[in-house]
């Protein structure tokens, strides 16, 4: 490879003309995923944290029984366990759920390798980290190893009730239809139409 007069063969100059993608509206550079994966790792854990705290502090704090209403009513916080999928559908399918849950989780895990678009980082993030939470509840809470029951708490009129890791979900999955919509693909490329 020839550098263009005047450009040194080595250097940053010279690893700046070789990392820019071509045709790239952005001028995305080749080290620019690893700050997307970093992105996509922490919205992650940030949701899984957090998903992991308010169930244990539901738990300790909330008998099945109680209820506690906030916002004029607008807002219930309970303590309920879904063997199923959103809207407790198919209880007796918590292994198959747990089995769809670690599909997710690798095939984010493997995608992440291609993301070069800062929403597309943030919308996998929140998929990831919901699934890992509502996964972790698979695995170690009561009945047993892959077929526990989820802790959900939040509920709005007409709505059932939910967790955070189900919002999480719910965002990242409307985030990626709109992405989708518009065109814009992991490598921050649009398609063309």
């Amino acid at each position: 490879m020839q550098a263009a007069r005047g450009a040194p063969l080595t250097g940053p100059a010279a690893a700046g003309q070789q990392d820019s993608k071509p045709g790239s509206p952005t001028g995305l550079e080749v080290g620019r995923p690893r700050r997307r994966v970093v992105l996509l790792v922490a919205v992650a854990l940030a949701v899984l944290a957090l998903d992991i705290v308010t169930k244990t502090i539901i738990v300790a704090t909330l008998s099945p029984t109680h209820t506690i209403r906030l916002l004029g009513g607008f807002l219930h916080l309970r303590q309920d366990r879904n063997p199923g999928a959103a809207f407790s559908f198919a209880p007796s399918l918590t292994i198959l759920f747990s089995l769809i849950a670690i599909t997710v989780i690798v095939v984010i895990l493997r995608s992440s390798r291609r993301i070069r678009s800062t929403p597309w980082a943030i919308t996998l993030g929140l998929l990831l980290g919901g699934a890992t939470g509502n996964l972790v509840d698979r695995i170690f809470r009561y009945p047993g190893f892959f077929r526990g029951w989820v802790v959900d708490w939040i509920q709005i009129p007409h709505w059932p009730v939910f967790n955070l890791a189900d919002s999480a979900i719910v965002c990242g999955g409307i985030l990626a239809v709109l992405l989708s919509a518009r065109g814009i693909r992991l490598d921050g490329q649009r398609e063309h139409r």
